[in-house]
């Protein structure tokens, strides 16, 4: 592994196909540097990703480059490119815990704000699997731990308080973090010209707009995201930033990595498995067991995160605290009731907000596409509402289970 700070260019400048080239050249990471082949590969909303390949060998690598504005919007949109060196060293961090978890990486260059990874070409996305519905046995398994781990071993339970408190200052991510204050937990809730729905959904979202006790919810759980450095999360832990393969999980793009609630990392998850469930409403062949397999997803990925977080708590900690009789449990029902509550952020702003999933906006039939989507406003909207009596796995999963009822 490469890490340098500085860059063996002049000064930043957005890559293309021919620079990436110039720039990977001068790395000692292909054998043949001189006879690879490049293409442009990104659709995201932030960045620049190229694949080069080596042409003898046929090995690949991928160079991530952030930009300095919002590709989704343009230069209007200013960003700070500090989000690269962000993502980078969360990823070597969680490299430390769940090495298998995460894709490798090997050379980060902060003046031109990129970093050199492994290709993960071999693996697919998540999210596209499960629109094509394809079920992997493992997801649950590896993502309770990914997040257990990477939340656990950064947070006052693991740390020293001295190292916590100097990783928060390092992972000060303001641009990213407006990002989500502004698109999950605000805009959506009231009548801003980013939110982006369909006609027939207006007379649903005014309701929500003139639901007071939901805004009081919602304001509560944004001022959670503001103020609760708990631990470094993910940030954007939905299921296009999960690559799988039947027996390998990798989660990338770290780069809204910040110290918030434990619970933001599965809340998101949890609405993107949701919100693929209610895609399969519009579906007649092999619906129940699709959803069957989704929901157990949740089951199991909650499971294995109080399993692992329960083992690291028992054997890894130095609260003195975290001893007392109960300590545990209370705080395993704050993590709980907390992703309850932002899976239903998440599920209203993916519905009517500015960034959808496509999910729910490739659903072929009109009609279908829209009573669908106003499920999910409604589950999303009594989630947040009812979070906090939903003590338990089972309501959870019964109360998802009467949105899915057709």
């Amino acid at each position: 592994m490469i890490m340098t700070q500085q860059s063996v260019l002049n000064q930043y400048a957005p890559f293309t196909t021919q620079t990436v080239v110039e720039f990977v050249k001068t790395l000692s990471i292909f054998d043949h540097p001189n006879n690879f082949t490049v293409k442009e590969i990104g659709d995201g909303n932030l960045n620049l990703v190229f694949q080069l390949t080596e042409l003898e060998t046929s090995r690949s690598i991928i160079v991530k480059q952030a930009l300095p504005y919002a590709k989704v919007v343009g230069e209007s949109w200013p960003l700070s490119l500090n989000r690269a060196r962000i993502e980078s060293e969360s990823l070597h961090i969680n490299a430390k815990v769940v090495p298998d978890l995460v894709p490798r990486v090997l050379h980060t260059d902060y003046e031109l704000a990129c970093t050199v990874m492994e290709d993960l070409s071999d693996h697919s996305i998540l999210r596209t699997e499960l629109i094509s519905n394809r079920h992997y046995p493992l997801l649950a398994e590896h993502i309770g731990r990914y997040v257990a781990h990477t939340l656990f071993t950064t947070s006052d339970f693991a740390l020293h308080p001295f190292v916590k408190k100097e990783l928060v200052q390092k992972f000060t991510n303001p641009d990213l973090c407006k990002i989500t204050e502004d698109l999950v937990f605000t805009d959506p809730f009231f009548d801003h010209p980013t939110n982006h729905f369909p006609i027939e959904l207006r007379p649903a979202v005014e309701k929500l707009w003139a639901d007071e006790t939901l805004l009081t919810e919602i304001g509560v759980l944004k001022f959670q995201f503001l103020t609760q450095a708990e631990a470094l999360l993910h940030g954007d832990l939905h299921t296009g930033s999960i690559f799988v393969t039947e027996q390998s999980t990798k989660v990338i793009d770290p780069e809204f990595a910040f110290f918030g609630p434990i619970g933001f990392d599965l809340g998101q998850f949890f609405a993107n498995i949701i919100l693929n469930a209610l895609s399969k409403l519009a579906i007649t062949n092999q619906r129940s067991t699709l959803l069957n397999e989704l929901l157990r997803t949740i089951e199991r990925t909650w499971i294995t995160f109080v399993q692992e977080f329960t083992k690291l708590w028992d054997k890894s900690n130095h609260e003195i605290y975290t001893n007392v009789n109960g300590i545990l449990p209370r705080f395993l029902l704050k993590i709980w009731t907390d992703a309850i509550g932002f899976a239903g952020c998440e599920i209203i702003r993916r519905t009517i907000g500015l960034a959808h999933v496509a999910d729910l906006d490739t659903i072929e039939d009109f009609h279908t596409q829209i009573e669908i989507k106003k499920r999910a406003i409604q589950l999303g909207s009594d989630l947040i509402k009812s979070r906090t009596q939903l003590y338990s796995l089972a309501h959870f999963i019964q109360r998802i289970k009467g949105a899915l009822r057709s």
